[in-house]
């Protein structure tokens, strides 16, 4: 009896969510080859998590580098920085209180919202009923299942003419913790369904051309994160020989795979997997555009945080014979999302702009001959990082909204 009392104990303490009490994001200037070096020896002997960029491998000199640390470290940490003399500034110094702060407004809510943070199950509702409310412009199709079962839903956004048109395909979510991107996604829905008919240039877009939305691609690690682990990035697949759970979706992609950027240890956040796409993920998503690639004339994949707009590519240096091109759309993309707020982003090809990540979606989209392939970084750029405010909702909404829309209208008058 006693055993099964232990047992049933530890069960629930397994299902207990992931506590962030005292934990602390600092922000790091490394100046030099040597500071550098620290950091990564850093990393070697206590558990970092890495917010930007995402693993100590791609720490370089000169840059800003956030990292998550345990409230047993931080004191440590904080001396040993100090010593060194490298500059640094603590910019969330209670994690905790920054999780609390976006999800106890939600703990009650369960009607839907385009200005909250929603759970999967609120989205899979919300899915079904604005299909069923806008028969002429939405349809929903399930593109496959995630390792845990749960359906991957798609949405065709479009004036139902009877004829294939050519498409934008656009995924959100695809890292679990990157909460504003699911957002975005449902905000371009609910614009393009309640604008059609009165804004020329979406009836436009609609009449002439049809946009598949992937509301949230990492289903599973996005339940997890409200569920469990609010900093939970990857999948939640399964694989003998590791306790460690899932691959990053973004390094799983036939790209330059586990090259650049990348990990072959399970338990890393940039983990690229046993193969390229061996995540069931990315696998549907790779089916799905491989299967319709010629109507595909735009990737736009949505993530968080930094601000920027990036294009291939990431798994190596060498520009896209295209580079000119993406470069000048971008730049007048970025400059629309500006003129609303001012929020500015950076623009370049990812792996000199960010950092270099291989097996990455919009590169693989790009060699597939998706031209105008996008990853768009939304707010902010690091005072609140994965943890944005739903205050903050509104307005990344509504600039992004404008950078999306000229990036799909050039391509439609391209067509």
């Amino acid at each position: 009896m006693r055993m099964l009392l232990l047992l049933g104990l530890v069960a629930v303490a397994l299902c207990e969510p992931v506590r962030y009490d005292g934990n602390q994001v600092f922000r790091l200037k490394p100046m030099s080859d040597e500071d550098v070096s620290f950091i990564k020896r850093l990393s070697e002997t206590i558990k970092i998590d890495f917010w930007s960029p995402a693993s100590a491998d791609l720490v370089v000199v000169n840059s800003d580098v956030d990292i998550h640390v345990p409230a047993s470290y931080t004191d440590m940490i904080s001396l040993r920085l100090w010593q060194r003399g490298m500059q640094y500034k603590v910019i969330i110094k209670d994690l905790q209180s920054s999780v609390d702060a976006q999800t106890n407004t939600r703990a009650q809510v369960i009607a839907h919202s385009y200005t909250k943070y929603n759970r999967w199950s609120t989205i899979e509702t919300w899915i079904s009923s604005i299909t069923l409310a806008n028969p002429a412009l939405v349809s929903s199709t399930v593109i496959g299942k995630t390792y845990e079962g749960r359906s991957m839903y798609l949405l065709k956004i479009g004036k139902n003419t009877g004829i294939t048109k050519p498409a934008i395909f656009m995924d959100c979510g695809i890292h679990a913790r990157e909460w504003i991107s699911p957002v975005y996604c449902q905000w371009f829905v609910k614009e393009a369904v309640s604008t059609y008919g009165t804004n020329a240039q979406m009836t436009k877009l609609l009449d002439t051309m049809d946009v598949f939305v992937l509301p949230v691609f990492n289903v599973d690690g996005y339940e997890y994160s409200w569920k469990t682990d609010r900093m939970w990035r990857k999948t939640r697949s399964v694989r003998t020989g590791t306790r460690c759970i899932g691959a990053d979706p973004n390094r799983n992609f036939n790209a330059g795979w586990c090259t650049l950027g990348a990990s072959t240890n399970p338990c890393s956040d940039v983990y690229c997997g046993i193969s390229a796409e061996s995540e069931i993920e990315v696998k549907n998503v790779a089916n799905f555009i491989r299967k319709n690639k010629s109507i595909l004339k735009a990737y736009i994949t949505i993530h968080s945080y930094s601000q920027l707009l990036l294009f291939p590519y990431s798994y190596k240096y060498d520009l896209a014979l295209d580079n000119a091109e993406l470069m000048s759309v971008a730049k007048g993309a970025s400059e629309a999302l500006q003129s609303l707020y001012g929020t500015p982003y950076n623009i370049g090809p990812g792996a000199t702009t960010i950092y270099p990540a291989s097996g990455g979606s919009d590169d693989w989209a790009y060699d597939l001959g998706v031209k105008y392939s996008y990853t768009f970084e939304l707010r902010d750029t690091g005072l609140y990082g994965f943890l944005l405010p739903e205050s903050q909702i509104q307005q990344t909404c509504k600039e992004t909204m404008l950078a999306v829309k000229y990036i799909a209208t050039y391509v439609l008058n391209k067509l």
